[in-house]
């Protein structure tokens, strides 16, 4: 950088040295302007060739990793998709085999039911049995109760009606002689 700062002091000062050495002329002798212009040129070229590489090295870079980026991005879409387009072409299928499953699960529950409901229609008949048998006996039992009451009533009645005064003393006497008999047999 040095030098070329001292370069165009250097064509500078030429510069004001021929205009002081050339009298009345005021314009710059054309090999100055060559000289002028190959110096701004190169001071140019030299600037450029400096940082230019540095700078399209870092656009360089960024625009790499700005593409490689958008690649890894545009890949990780691209399985997304493909993960997104599996799952859909898998779905018909598991709703086949969802709709299969409970197709299978209904008709096992629907036996399941039948067999529960069979089992509770066989207690509530074989409770229903016990209950009309316990009933049948108490009403033979009842029955029972009833005739032996009428034969006791009907029984009552005839001994009443056969049952004579003279009978009465008849049924002691002998009573009181049985007593006695077995009274002697002791």
């Amino acid at each position: 950088m040095r030098r070329l700062f001292c370069m165009v002091f250097l064509a500078a000062s030429l510069l004001a040295a021929e205009e002081g050495h050339g009298g009345g002329h005021s314009e710059p002798s054309i090999l100055w302007k060559w000289a002028n212009f190959f110096l701004l040129g190169g001071a140019l070229s030299f600037l450029v060739a400096k940082n230019a590489p540095a700078f399209f090295k870092s656009r360089s870079e960024e625009i790499q990793s700005g593409l490689t980026e958008a690649r890894k991005l545009h890949e990780e879409s691209e399985a997304r998709v493909a993960a997104i387009e599996k799952r859909v072409a898998s779905l018909e299928t598991d709703l086949k085999h969802l709709r299969d499953d409970a197709r299978k699960e209904m008709a096992s529950e629907g036996e399941r039911i039948k067999q529960e409901t069979a089992r509770a229609i066989q207690k509530i008949q074989a409770h229903a049995e016990m209950e009309i048998a316990s009933a049948a006996k108490m009403a033979r039992q009842e029955l029972k109760a009833y005739s032996a009451d009428l034969a006791v009533q009907l029984a009552t009645r005839q001994v009443r009606e056969r049952l004579t005064p003279q009978t009465q003393d008849q049924l002691v006497d002998n009573f009181v002689k049985q007593l006695q008999s077995q009274k002697v047999a002791l």
